[in-house]
């Protein structure tokens, strides 16, 4: 996955590895603001959520679910690409958003796609079949291979329903901080108690 990263725009790097490592949805992602993440807890919390109607129309609103207003736990690994992104591309204000287009509004999907050459560049990886959505996917893996309960799952992918958790459940043990921490296990197998997490042998998602 940081190689991913790695292969697009520096402004979206953060995003892309924010959507997988949160779980998050395109729409919960790009409605993110910098109130919303505390990197000295390691948490997102997720109160709003984007959709673009056929229209083309933004609308923003809270999530569809209660379930979907939610904190999550972040590993260590991705702290140090949010707090490059907060320092170089969001604005300082509380509401302002994290990540946006080019001239600094709401990021679509079109631009996004445009601008990290998506079907172009995950040919390159040999992934050509990879969509936005599989890396949420991923993250829910990760989670559930944590060792995770099915009520932890459920709070951390916002979902209501035991249905979708049990999909990606495993086994059952830990809580939504032990969850972030197999996700830094599992990123920094050739250094696990680097602190800085910057990142090493995680290549892409599965």
């Amino acid at each position: 996955m940081f190689k991913l990263a790695e292969m697009v725009p520096e402004h979206l790097r953060a995003l892309l590895l924010l959507a997988t490592f949160a779980s998050l949805r395109w729409g919960e992602v790009v409605a993110l603001r910098r109130m919303d993440l505390d990197l000295n807890a390691r948490t997102v919390s997720v109160r709003q959520a984007q959709v673009e109607l056929d229209t083309g129309e933004l609308i923003i609103g809270p999530p569809k679910s209660r379930a979907g207003l939610r904190a999550v736990a972040l590993p260590r690994a991705v702290i140090p690409y949010l707090r490059q992104h907060l320092g170089n591309f969001a604005g300082p204000e509380p509401e302002s958003l994290i990540f946006t287009g080019k001239r600094g509004g709401v990021l679509r999907r079109a631009n996004f796609r445009r601008a990290t050459k998506w079907t172009e560049t995950v040919t390159k990886l040999g992934v050509p079949e990879l969509h936005f959505h599989d890396l949420r996917h991923t993250g829910n893996t990760f989670a559930a291979g944590s060792g995770a309960s099915l009520c932890d799952l459920m709070e951390r992918m916002g979902h209501d329903s035991v249905r979708a958790a049990m999909i990606y459940q495993h086994r059952t043990a830990g809580g939504n901080r032990a969850i972030a921490q197999a996700m830094d296990d599992k990123i920094n197998n050739d250094d696990p108690d680097d602190d800085d997490g910057a990142a090493g042998g995680l290549a892409i998602v599965g």
